[in-house]
């Protein structure tokens, strides 16, 4: 037997072995890791501050919630607002549009007031087909109107100091949603209006439904 048969050859010796990366944050250097630590402290914070003042939003009535009720309120309206309407034993039956018009002063220093634009259609546009669609485009024009008519009587006279915030939220839409078609050109004033009209009864249904649009137009307001 030849001696040699039994002797490793070179391919088979074991190779030393890489030195793998460790997974995760500890692959980071010292000075990354210590970045990627705050980071998550401050979103933890964040999420765990959100959900106490949430919390204190949707609790009974209580000694904190009455102590820092400005704050709670400022932060919750409108954009986290909690209601039940989805499970309303009469949900809402009526499309409403909210729709805006401003008075500008032109570069040339001519007065123009413009034709109503239909900020709701363009936010129905804006999310249509799409995989996901963003919150923001769904809701924020819906929640500042429904903010505004919920803190206002019918003479559109604000009840306290969250009509006053409800209005200035919704006239920062307006501008915002504004302002890039008119450059070079002084928005002045601004006025909104909603547009409700009765979502039609189905083609097997017996019920009348009164789908005439209703308009309620706001006072104009100065920038």
């Amino acid at each position: 037997m030849d001696s040699n048969e039994h002797e490793p050859v070179e391919g088979d010796l074991p190779q030393p072995a890489e030195n793998p990366r460790a997974p995760g944050i500890a692959g980071l250097s010292a000075p990354y890791r210590m970045v990627a630590a705050l980071a998550l402290a401050a979103v933890a914070v964040a999420a765990c501050t959100h959900l106490a003042l949430v919390f204190l939003h949707v609790a009974p009535s209580n000694t904190v919630s009455k102590r820092h009720a400005a704050l709670i309120d400022g932060w919750i309206y409108p954009e986290f607002e909690q209601n039940w309407k989805l499970f309303a034993p009469n949900p809402l039956q009526q499309n409403i549009a909210v729709e805006v018009r401003a008075q500008v002063r032109t570069a040339d220093g001519a007065l123009v007031t413009g034709g109503w634009r239909d900020l709701s259609a363009e936010d129905g546009a804006a999310i249509r087909h799409g995989l996901l669609p963003s919150h923001t485009e769904q809701n924020e024009l819906r929640r500042a109107w429904d903010f505004f008519t919920g803190s206002h009587d019918e003479n559109d006279k604000p009840n306290g100091e969250r009509g006053e915030l409800s209005e200035a939220y919704l006239r920062r839409i307006a501008l915002e949603r504004l302002a890039p078609g008119h450059r070079g050109d002084r928005i002045l004033r601004v006025q909104l209006r909603s547009a409700t009209r009765s979502v039609p009864a189905p083609a097997w249904s017996d019920e009348k439904t009164d789908t005439q649009t209703y308009y309620r137009e706001l006072p104009w307001w100065t920038v």
